[in-house]
């Protein structure tokens, strides 16, 4: 990029930085992810106008970064997508890393992790209540957030600046390299789709990690599979599903798994739910350790999904938006080499009766 190209750039970035901060004096309460989307820019972009001052870029060499997560000790683990937020509280331990894939799996932090999105990184320092709230935050190469941490231990701060100190990144220029987001690929119509072929290798699953790889191998789309797989293994219920689900759940204090996710980061919560809130258009568990807000307005199709294993079945329920992109899966609290509780299965086979689909949902 020649001097007048790259002045251009950073004239450009500055002029970001000062209508974020005209926004931020009209709509204080806005959140910096709902800012980008007015301003028509990507989160990290936002983000990266406080170099210099509040944010630090970091250089992502995640085999030595992550690792020392724990050293920062309790920390609020943040992943989401376009319609789900999923919070845990708890440390960073057994974490594993697996060349382009990492696991965290700690009883409280709980993480699947996919390295091939993770592209920029910042450290921030922002003024919070009364002090500074420090916070590791995690992008993707269209500047959409694959995974945050915010600090909540006391006597930590010169672990977390000494860190970053560490892993600097040599440019630390307001200008991101943004691509933009791909869109999703239409799915095959039904009709060249091997229906019998994907029903019978959906029947002879001994994991439920391999259900991915059956999609690969029929080239069909989540939500379609779904469809096709109706009514043996798959049954689709009324887009309210979750809010009954969460509700029986915790009446019973029966220990289920959520999942949220996003292409480079997956966060599960595996327990009971207790508080569980319907605020507007949210629907929202707001626990101690764990808090989940979910758009339940943007829940366009759910099923309940029977995946066979080595352990028995395995029944999950699974929300999907209008464009099939998967919301949240919720699952009975189980490990591998355990069959599922009698009692989700249960559960799930009640919901399943209870809440059938309207054709409108489906």
């Amino acid at each position: 990029m020649n001097q007048t190209a790259n002045s251009d750039v950073v004239s450009e970035s500055s002029r970001l930085r000062q209508r974020w901060q005209t926004l931020r004096e009209e709509q204080p309460r806005t959140r910096i992810r709902d800012a980008a989307e007015q301003l028509g820019v990507s989160e990290a972009q936002l983000l990266a106008t406080g170099l210099g001052e509040s944010v630090v870029r970091l250089d992502l060499r995640l085999d030595a970064l992550l690792p020392r997560f724990e050293s920062l000790g309790r920390v609020m683990s943040l992943t989401r997508n376009a319609h789900a937020v999923h919070e845990k509280r708890g440390t960073w331990r057994n974490i594993e890393l697996h060349g382009k894939q990492g696991l965290v799996l700690d009883e409280e932090i709980d993480l699947r992790l996919f390295f091939t999105r993770w592209s920029f990184g910042f450290a921030i320092r922002e003024p919070h209540g009364d002090g500074i709230r420090r916070s590791l935050q995690f992008f993707d190469a269209s500047g959409t957030a694959v995974h945050k941490l915010y600090m909540e231990e006391a006597g930590r701060e010169e672990t977390f600046d000494t860190l970053v100190k560490e892993f600097t990144h040599a440019d630390q220029s307001p200008v991101l390299s943004i691509v933009p987001a791909t869109l999703a690929v239409e799915p095959k119509p039904d009709s060249e789709i091997d229906a019998e072929g994907l029903r019978s290798g959906w029947r002879a699953l001994q994991d439920t990690h391999e259900f991915f790889m059956l999609l690969n191998r029929f080239s069909v789309a989540r939500t379609q599979a779904l469809r096709l797989a109706e009514p043996e293994l798959t049954t689709p219920v009324a887009t309210s599903s979750l809010t009954w689900v969460l509700e029986k759940a915790s009446a019973t204090e029966l220990p289920i798994m959520i999942f949220v996710g996003n292409p480079g980061c997956i966060q599960i919560h595996t327990g009971p739910v207790k508080n569980v809130k319907p605020m507007g258009p949210w629907m929202n568990v707001l626990d101690a350790g764990f808090n989940l807000h979910v758009r339940a307005d943007h829940v366009h199709s759910a099923w309940v999904v029977r995946k066979p294993t080595r352990d028995g079945v395995v029944t999950s329920l699974e929300l999907f938006n209008e464009a099939g992109e998967n919301i949240a899966l919720i699952f009975g609290k189980r490990k591998p080499g355990q069959p599922e509780s009698p009692e989700w299965r249960a559960l799930a086979e009640e919901l399943a009766t209870a809440l059938p689909a309207s054709e409108v949902s489906r």
